[in-house]
């Protein structure tokens, strides 16, 4: 679980704000280990430590680095199951595509929303504590907004790799 709040948003363009193939190490090192400390920072990517501190407040200036996050095990707070729920609404006008996102930035069970292309419109990342957590959160969010048209719901069984950039 991440404890950050994300919206369906596109990011700008970050590789023109990448001075060199050291911004790129620097950012290696640091989705390995955020909490990395800036002296040891430097020292794995051959910088001192007062030039990499610069080269990452550039960083973060720029908008390349975002924030930092502590990821959490889910099943600390009962969230046991993940469910991807795919989304067509009944149409695509703009008061129903506010409608839409503006509820799913509420949810707390939905950890990720993507518009996307294709036979529908959103696939959201939701968590539960078990189907009948699941079956309420549909019946009682999703389904009563009047823009969605239909829910697709796929359950993860299990993660074969997870990784955050």
């Amino acid at each position: 679980m991440i404890l950050e709040a994300r919206s369906c948003h596109r990011l700008p363009n970050m590789t023109q704000k990448i001075a060199d193939e050291t911004d790129r190490r620097i950012l290696r090192e640091l989705i390995d280990d955020a909490r990395l400390p800036n002296n040891e920072l430097a020292e794995r990517v051959g910088l001192s430590a007062s030039a990499c501190l610069r080269r990452l407040r550039r960083l973060e200036e720029a908008g390349i680095i975002q924030g930092y996050t502590t990821l959490v095990d889910p099943a600390v707070d009962g969230w046991t199951m993940t469910a991807l729920a795919s989304i067509r609404l009944s149409r695509q006008h703009e008061d129903e595509i506010r409608m839409f996102e503006n509820a799913v930035r509420e949810w707390d069970e939905v950890l990720e929303c993507h518009l996307v292309t294709g036979s529908r419109d959103y696939v959201l990342t939701v968590m539960s504590s078990g189907l009948e957590h699941y079956e309420r959160f549909i019946k009682e969010k999703i389904a009563r907004l009047k823009c969605v048209d239909t829910i697709e719901t796929s359950f993860v069984m299990n993660t074969i790799k997870a990784r955050r950039i």
